[in-house]
């Protein structure tokens, strides 16, 4: 007896797979405006592109383990 629900793995999953993807590309769109604010003025493409596949991967896993029958 699980007071979460039983698809407590699977939500948290879409959630933080689409949390990853979403601000990642966000970033990558839209670099820090401020040159003070980061060491960085833009994010690595490569690692970007890396880390918004983990998410999309991580997303609709998630995804599909809530909509599966």
């Amino acid at each position: 007896m699980n007071p979460f629900g039983d698809d407590l793995l699977a939500w948290l999953l879409l959630a933080l797979g689409g949390a990853l993807a979403a601000g990642t590309a966000i970033a990558l769109v839209k670099p820090p405006s401020e040159p003070g604010e980061s060491d960085l003025s833009r994010p690595p493409p490569a690692r970007s592109a890396v880390m918004i596949l983990i998410g999309l991967v991580a997303a609709v896993w998630g995804l599909a383990t809530l909509l599966r029958p």
